[in-house]
């Protein structure tokens, strides 16, 4: 069955998340580890998943978890590349979607401004979301779980 695994501690989208998915009915597992208390929405099919408060354990939980009729919806590359090795599809809050073909790409993008940083260089964070990117992330949200749905029926 196709779920969407959110990534939510720093998540600007989970209420676009909600709307599609009861669209769709679709499970939603919304994964924290509750350094920002997110408030449940109170929706039957939306579970709220809360992990240890150790280094990367929400995205350990939903690495072991997702699989490759299921979405992740993340901004963390290091997660989205391993839910990409199990298959799944990735959809950042920008809707810029991440595959098997452009993760390697970000990851070094990632590595790059890491080392700058570290050399005490300035760099960006990511810019804010705008509207245009609520847009595109409702879009490509749906497309991969039109895909993620048509997926779960052939296995």
């Amino acid at each position: 069955m196709t779920a969407i695994y959110v990534d939510a501690d720093a998540c600007p989208v989970r209420e676009e998340v909600y709307r599609v998915a009861v669209r769709l009915a679709v499970e939603v597992f919304v994964v924290s580890n509750g350094s920002r208390p997110i408030r449940p929405p109170g929706l039957a099919n939306v579970q709220m998943i809360l992990v240890g408060a150790e280094m990367d354990a929400a995205d350990d939980w939903i690495a072991e978890q997702i699989g490759p009729s299921d979405v992740c919806v993340t901004a963390d590359l290091p997660l989205a590349a391993r839910c990409l090795k199990r298959g799944a599809r990735v959809v950042p809050p920008n809707g810029r979607v991440l595959t098997e073909a452009n993760i390697g790409s970000a990851l070094a993008g990632r590595e790059i401004g890491r080392h700058l940083r570290e050399i005490g260089l300035v760099t960006r964070g990511p810019a804010p979301l705008t509207r245009q990117d609520r847009s595109r992330f409702l879009s490509a949200l749906d497309t991969a779980l039109q895909a993620a749905l048509r997926e779960a029926l052939r296995c």
